[in-house]
Formats: C-alpha cells, structure tokens, sequence
C-alpha cells in the first residue's frame, strides 16, 4: 500500500506572505517521508468542510506546478478536477506540462464537479448534473486521445476539437493515469470501469459496496477489474505525539484487505513538518508492508 498527501488547507500561521515557503517545506517533507503522491483541491474558494469560503485557496494547476519544482519523486494530481472549469483540450495540455515539467509525474484526477456555489461567484461554467457527466465521459475521450498523441478530430455532443495536435507528449509510461473521483454508481463507477485507471473512493462502510458495484460495471463492458487501482480518501489523525499511529495503521490494513493501494489524505497542521517523521519511521514503512 501506498500513502498520498492531500493539501486542501493554505490557511497557515504566518500568512499569505509566507505560504509559497511553507508549501514548500510540506511537499518536500512528505516526498521525504515517502508520500507516493501530492494533491491539491481543484477549487476557487474554500470549501465547506474546511472552513468558509473566504479561508487562502490556491489554483490547482499553477500551484500543483510549484510542487513539482520542490519534490523529487512523488506523483502529482488533483483530487478531483472539476471538469468544466476547464476545457478538455486545455486541461489534457496542462496535465501533460505537469508531466513533462515533473519528469513524468503527473496523473489526471477529475471528476463531474459539485460546487455550483464558487462556480457562479466568479463566472465558471455550470451546466445540470446530467450534462457535466456528458461532458465529463466526452473530456476523457479526448484527454486519452491526446495522451496517447492521437490527433484525429473530435467530435462529440459538446466538444469539437478539429486538431488534437499535443506536442510534447507526456512522459509518463504508458501514459498519464486517470483517476476518476466519486462513487456514483450509476455513472460516475461506469465511467471508471470504461475510461479511468485508478477511482478514488470514501473508506465508510458503504467501501465494499462501491467496489462490488465497480466489479459488476467492469464485468459489463469487458474490463479487467484489477487492473483499476482503488484509492480512498482518509484523515491522517496520529495525535499530537503519535500516540495514535496503531489506530490508524489498523485503518490502512483494513483497507488493504479490501484490495485498496492508496490511501490519500490531510495531515492536521501539516505545516509543522516534523510531523512527518512519524510516517517516515512509522506509518509509511507498515503501509509497504501491507
């Protein structure tokens, strides 16, 4: 099993003015430790569970660019992307820069978006659920089509691309992974089952139901089920002197059980790095074992 880091909260002790130095310590601390992956939020505002909507929040292509100037081995994603804040040929290209610029780290987490409340704050497109599916099957059509440096035109219901030129292509082999985000079972593990290669999943007690679902989707349209990774998201809660580590690597052998390979997660003040020597010494080595 493999660990990910998730940065959700730029609301730091000292500042807007010391945030680009502090995300820096946080990335490079958890590539250290052995963090196999980095995430940000793709949001413009706060959101709910974390604070107002007011609370520091950081672009997601441009800062998930800054971290890969200051980690040397971990994956770099969005959990999720919304996918219509950005068109597919513009997000494919972005993710492919990620790629590049990182040696090859990048992985495309996407998904149907929700927040229909920062989307009319600042003018971002928002169309009904129904047609962000429809958008968001037809944007991972285009985005394996260039990742896979096929230039043919697209054409679909709402996206036509007469070009799908993506010159450098990315580096990652075979090619950038999708994660797909949520657990929708009617079309959001559908559209796991026929495009992604990860899902990224809550470890609550509906998990096992989720995944029998992926199971039958993938039985459906032909698609080995084991070769989609399952991630779940999680919160990292070792106490405040470590005190609570047995905890949480029952929780990470538990899910290990259920055929889960990464488990993502906040770290609470994550801006105290120290911090992360607990999952360098403790956490990360049982999570390899697992």
């Amino acid at each position: 099993m493999k660990l990910g880091l998730h940065i959700s909260n730029f609301t730091w002790p000292d500042g807007p003015a010391a945030l680009a130095p502090t995300l820096a310590e946080i990335a490079s601390a958890a590539d250290e430790a052995g963090f196999e992956r980095i995430s940000v939020m793709d949001h413009v505002w706060q959101i709910g569970v974390n604070g107002p909507p007011e609370l520091d929040m950081l672009e997601a292509y441009t800062a998930l660019g800054f971290l890969a100037a200051h980690t040397r081995r971990a994956k770099l994603l969005t959990l999720v992307t919304g996918v219509t804040y950005r068109d597919p040929g513009l997000l494919a290209k972005a993710v492919t820069t990620l790629d590049v610029l990182s040696g090859g780290r990048a992985i495309l987490g996407i998904g149907a978006a929700w927040n229909e409340e920062e989307s009319a704050g600042l003018g971002l497109f928002f169309p009904p659920t129904k047609e962000r599916f429809e958008r968001l099957e037809e944007t991972l059509r285009i985005c394996r089509q260039m990742f896979d440096g096929d230039e043919t035109p697209f054409s679909g219901t709402h996206y036509r691309l007469t070009r799908l030129l993506n010159n450098p292509q990315p580096l990652a082999e075979p090619r950038v992974p999708i994660l797909i985000g949520g657990g929708g079972e009617k079309k959001t593990l559908l559209l796991v089952a026929k495009y992604a290669d990860a899902c990224n999943l809550f470890p609550g007690p509906e998990l096992q139901h989720k995944l029998d679902v992926l199971k039958q989707h993938c039985d459906t349209v032909g698609r080995d089920y084991d070769e989609i990774q399952k991630t779940v998201v999680y919160r990292f809660d070792v106490g405040e002197r470590g005190e609570k580590v047995a905890g949480v690597i029952d929780d990470l052998r538990r899910l290990a059980a259920m055929g889960i390979a990464v488990v993502h997660g906040g770290v609470r003040d994550a801006w105290d790095t120290k911090r992360f020597e607990i999952f360098r010494d403790e956490i990360v080595p049982a999570a390899e074992a697992l």
